[in-house]
């Protein structure tokens, strides 16, 4: 039996306007616009550091031989030890904060009390606000005098480790340097593996506790596999801020240019971008270009871990937690 159509609501949706287009178009636009405005920055930033630097590389021996700030070096002589200290130090600061940020991040997300775990993340978040000159004059005023005995005792006890030998106070050297440093990007990668944690699927949490796993068995069963990219994704956003932070390292480090292990003596190391603070006001001529090109290597190493990143998480991807 055949249906009738009321032929007053059929007109009434004959009438109905198709939903404008005009939001998404706009919307469309600018989310473009914005990811062509980040590419040509960075090829913008890119292209000045080649166009500057490259007097540096193409400059003769006579020529670099009068610049002061490369202490009769070459090039890559000079260079070569500051991409070490910057590498050694966010490398250091990396084996502290990660596991701490891990730590953290698990207590407020699954752990902690609702409230506690309000008031902890707001700690976290306004800690990632804190400008570096801050944490300079912490790690400087107070922290070198306090971990001064820590650093005397390893030294007389463990000194027979290259790591530990000939400690000399004050603690001006690139273990406090780099504790500053794990302080310094702690709050960015909490932050990040503890909304990562939040994300993963009830189901599986409930699942895992069903089959009788106590709650550390279930985190390591749901929570950590489900975050593993998360982390690793965190870890890179810390290390770029370790890489290329200036002052926090400039107001502790005792400058050297060796390229060694002994974590506990100054005027061993210095990092990329402290020298450039240090050096850049007294620099002129192509003295200006060689700064300006450990810039660049610095640029090109940090370029090169994020891109070794996005490969690690692309061989996870795989996985993602939810399938």
């Amino acid at each position: 039996m055949a249906t009738q159509t009321d032929p007053s609501l059929t007109a009434e949706v004959r009438d109905l306007k198709p939903p404008s287009n005009v939001g998404n178009q706009v919307f469309r636009g600018l989310s473009t616009t914005a990811g062509w405005a980040i590419l040509l920055t960075l090829a913008a930033v890119a292209l000045f550091l080649i166009v500057r630097a490259a007097p540096a590389f193409t400059a003769s021996a006579e020529d670099l031989a009068g610049v002061n700030i490369l202490r009769g070096l070459d090039f890559w002589g000079f260079v070569t030890p500051l991409l070490f200290g910057t590498l050694l130090s966010s490398a250091i600061a990396l084996l502290v904060a990660v596991p701490l940020s891990v730590g953290i991040a698990l207590f407020i997300s699954h752990y902690a009390p609702r409230r506690l775990a309000q008031a902890l993340g707001y700690i976290v978040d306004l800690l990632a606000a804190i400008p570096s000159v801050i944490f300079g004059l912490w790690g400087a005023r107070w922290l070198m005098g306090t971990i001064d005995p820590v650093f005397a005792w390893l030294s007389n006890n463990l000194g027979f480790l290259p790591f530990f030998q000939d400690y000399i106070p004050p603690a001006r050297n690139i273990m406090t340097a780099s504790l500053v440093l794990a302080v310094m990007i702690l709050p960015i990668i909490t932050a990040t593996i503890r909304e990562v944690f939040l994300q993963t699927p009830r189901l599986h949490e409930e699942a895992s506790l069903a089959l009788g796993a106590t709650r550390w068995e279930m985190v390591q069963q749901a929570v950590l596999p489900f975050a593993r990219s998360g982390i690793i994704s965190a870890s890179m956003l810390g290390l770029g801020r370790a890489l290329g932070e200036t002052m926090a390292v400039l107001m502790i480090l005792s400058p050297g240019f060796s390229i060694n292990f002994n974590l506990l003596m100054p005027g061993q190391h210095q990092t990329i971008a402290a020298n450039i603070a240090n050096q850049f006001p007294e620099a002129a001529g192509l003295g200006v270009n060689v700064l300006i090109a450990t810039g660049l290597m610095l640029f090109i190493i940090t370029f090169l871990v994020n891109m070794a990143a996005r490969a690690i998480i692309a061989r996870r991807a795989e996985f993602s937690g939810a399938n």
